[in-house]
Order: structure tokens, then sequence, then C-alpha cells
């Protein structure tokens, strides 16, 4: 490239004076070296340093953050606490990073409405230990509930074990305070269940940070339940472990959670965390939990049992004391950690399928596992579909992680060809945009840019995701891939 071909360089040290009149300087990153802890999310596979990380702690200085980017249109990403999964918090060139991570106050527990109001920086598990001790607890539960944070769950609408019976982040989120991308401040929602006129709360979680930023945010918390009952179902065929999750459901009912694993996520899983209680040799175990009145969960406790055994399981084991149960979530929300003893690198993937073609879908991984030559481990939410594959590669092998990406897309094209989704809680970010068009016509597409624009005029939200351009995966793979940051050396 020619030198007078090249865009000029931002000038950036009157856009951090004005950050640190409003963060202080302690609340601006710059430096090459320590921007590198924020050049990527969860998402580890794509990496891009951003321009300047802004730490705010308050919904003003959010406010303030987002007009000095509007007036200079520069674009920024807003992050809580990096743990997504899909690359939506991840940065692009010359970009401001916007962390909400110093954003941890529990602003307002109110028990007698079951609700409490938090910043977006607050740990998920917070909540539930926040409102514990009155019998209170927060029902959204991802794996990385320790270390993922409200906001983020907010912005991927996220699930997690009991998902099944309680619903995803939206199903709890009453209202919000929103920083939008010109720097106002609205309030959309509220402390009811239901408000007259639009549902902006709705349209804003899962939004992906492309309309704006969650400040504050009110939760619905829920009584925690009479009884709880955890049983373990291990087959020695993963269809048979398929179909009774099919079977439990079609019987009316509805478990808090029922979660699958196969062998090699149950190998890796006892390596690593050492439960003792997943049985080695087992092609596939269900783990399905049942809460409620103690009479309920006692009868559908033995309905359970019975149908697990009808459909071939080989043994089924119920937990009803609270540190035996946990010690069997225990090695669930381990797994994906616990892929990692089994290989170098693992490529996550999250895809929705109708319960009725577990079975098909499951012998069809299989299948594209042998045509490409990698392993896969299959973690998910039986009891809602909602598939976590796992391929295994070596991202030192050249071409690997191209290879790993493009069985990862077919797993997803199987998803939608069988009329379920593209995503059930990691969101589409920077991953998976190019598929869009595999599940929405172009004129559903434009109708979501209509709405992200109306928001968002100037783009300069979280851009470069969620919608697919580029077109196709290649060119938005290296291009996150080959982007290098440009003037980190003036810092």
């Amino acid at each position: 490239m020619l030198a007078q071909d090249r865009k000029p360089q931002r000038d950036w040290q009157p856009i951090i004076k004005e950050f640190e009149k409003i963060v202080g300087k302690d609340g601006v990153v710059r430096r090459k070296e320590e921007l590198l802890t924020y050049e990527c999310d969860g998402l580890t596979s794509y990496r891009q340093r951003p321009a300047i990380v802004v730490l705010p702690r308050t919904t003003e200085q959010v406010a303030e953050a987002v007009k000095i980017c509007d007036r200079h249109d520069v674009p920024w990403v807003a992050r809580g606490a990096g743990t997504g999964l899909s690359g939506g918090a991840l940065p692009i060139e010359n970009c401001v990073l916007i962390v909400t991570a110093l954003m941890r106050k529990v602003l307002k527990v109110d028990l007698e409405n079951q609700l409490v109001v938090v910043q977006p920086g607050v740990i998920n598990n917070w909540v539930t230990q926040t409102v514990s001790g009155a019998g209170f607890y927060y029902a959204p539960d991802p794996s990385s509930q320790i270390i993922c944070s409200i906001g983020g769950n907010v912005a991927e609408n996220s699930g997690g074990v009991h998902c099944l019976k309680y619903g995803v982040t939206t199903n709890h989120v009453l209202g919000l305070k929103l920083v939008l991308p010109d720097g106002s401040i609205v309030d959309v929602g509220g402390e009811i269940p239901e408000m007259p006129g639009y549902d902006l709360t709705g349209l804003f979680v899962g939004s992906e940070g492309t309309l704006g930023i969650a400040t504050e945010i009110t939760l619905r918390i829920l009584k925690a339940p009479e009884a709880v009952c955890v049983l373990l179902a291990d087959f020695t065929r993963i269809e048979d472990a398929g179909a009774a999750v099919s079977a439990i459901t079609g019987a009316g009912i509805v478990p808090a959670g029922m979660e699958m694993m196969d062998n090699l996520s149950i190998n890796a899983v006892e390596d690593v965390v050492g439960t003792g209680c997943y049985p080695r040799d087992a092609t596939a175990i269900l783990l399905i939990e049942i809460d409620g009145l103690e009479a309920e969960v006692e009868a559908n406790q033995a309905r359970v049992v019975e149908i697990c055994k009808a459909n071939g399981a080989r043994h089924v084991t119920a937990e009803i004391e609270a540190e035996k149960r946990l010690k069997l979530w225990k090695g669930r929300k381990a797994a994906f950690a616990a892929a990692g003893h089994l290989s170098p690198d693992y490529y996550v993937q999250d895809g929705v399928i109708p319960r009725t073609q577990l079975a098909f879908i499951l012998k069809e991984i299989e299948d594209l596992s042998q045509k490409y030559g990698y392993r896969v481990a299959n973690v998910f939410h039986a009891g809602d579909g909602n598939l976590h594959p796992l391929v295994l590669y070596d991202n030192a092998v050249p071409g690997a992680l191209e290879e790993v990406e493009e069985l990862a897309g077919e797993i997803l094209k199987l998803c939608v060809k069988v009329g379920g989704s593209l995503t059930g809680e990691h969101g589409i970010g920077a991953d998976k945009k190019c598929y869009m068009s595999e599940m929405f016509s172009e004129k559903d597409l434009e109708t979501m840019q209509w709405i992200r624009e109306v928001f968002n005029p100037k783009g300069l939200a979280n851009p470069e995701k969620l919608f697919p351009t580029p077109r196709t995966c290649g060119e938005a793979a290296n291009a996150f891939k080959t982007k290098q940051f440009e003037g980190a050396e003036l810092f």
C-alpha cells in the first residue's frame, strides 16, 4: 500500500483527555501492553486490540463517554466480564471499549415485590447470594455464572441450566435504564410485570450492544422451591438418552433443568473435576432436576425414573440433599473448561433444534466429525434442544481453525434446516453473523436493520456485529484475524 493511500491516523490524545475528565486517569486504559487484556472475549479465535478502554462507574459517566464517541464519530463496543462466546464484545479496529466491570452495585432489594435493581457489572451469582438468605434466588444460571456479569447476560439474552422451566434472561428483566448511542439516558419497562406501550425492554434484551448500554437492570427474583431432586440417568446409546428427553416432556413433566453429556464430556469432567458421580463407561448421561412442592417432586421423580428406564437407562440415581445435588451439577457447570483437558484448543458452538430432532442431529454431528477428522464433544441443554458442540482441535496446526469453523458452520446450518435456530443463549456476535441469511430472508434482515438504525443512526454502537456484513464467513474471519491495531505505539 502506498503511503498516500493509507488512512490518516486519528489523534487520540485530545479524546483521551476528554475521557480522563469524565472517569479520571485511572479510568482510561491506553498503554498497548495493558490493552492486550481486552483484545478478545471468550471467543478467543479472533483478536483485535481496542484503541482505548474506558471504565465508568455510573450511568452519567457512561452517557458522557458515549457522547464523546458520538462527537468524534468514534465506534465503540460495550463489554462486561468478557465471558461471551460469540465475539459480541470483540473490539474492532480503532474503537473505544466501554467496560462496565466496575459498575458492581446492587442498588435495590425489594423482597415484597420480588425484584432487585443492579448495575451491569454485578456478577450473575451475586444476585442469588444477595437474596438467598431470605429464601429467594435468580433463575438464569449460565455455566459461567460465577464470573459472567448481568449486563452481558442482558446483551446476549443468556440462558443456563434452569432455562427449560424458568426461561432465559428476557423472562426475568422487568426494566432497564439505558444509555442510547447518542448519549441520552432513557428508562424502559419498570418494576411491574406488564407495562403499556411497545415492549422496548424485550427489544433491548438480546440486542448485543447494538442499541445502547444498560446501566441499571431491574430483575425478577423467585421464591426458592419447597423441594428439589436431581436425577442422574446413564445410557449405553445416545439415541436412547434423546428419546428419554422427548418422553419426559411428552408426559407433561417440565423439569427445572434437563442436561445431556456424551462420553467425551463425561470423562473430561471426571479427569478434571473428579466428581466421582459420572459413570465413565456411559455413552451419555442425563441430569434432570425436578422442583416444586414436596408431593409434586416425589410424584414426578417416580415418573421420570420409570420413563428413563423404559427408554434404556442402565441406572437412575436421585439426590435430594443440597450438597450432593451441587456435586452432580458441578461437573456439568465445568464441562466447557474440562474440554481443555481433551485438546489444546476447542471451538464451542451454540444452536437450537426441536427436541424431536435430537437423535438425528447427534448422528449428523458424528458424521461431520468423521468427515472433517475432528472430535466433537457434546454438552447441551437437552430439555429445550440447545446444543453446545465442542469441536476439539490444535490451533498450532496450519489451517485447523478454518476447517473447524467450517465444521461448526455445518452444524448450525443443520440446526436451521430442521426448524431450529442459530443460537439459544450465546448470541450471534462476530462469530455467526454470516449465517443469519440461513435463518432469515433479506426482508427480515432489512427490517432488523431499520430498528438498529432508529437507535443507532451513525452505526457507532458495536459495529460489524449481528448482521452479515461482509457477506461470507471467510471474509469476516479473515478481517478479524488480519487486522492489526494502528497507532498503539503512540501510547
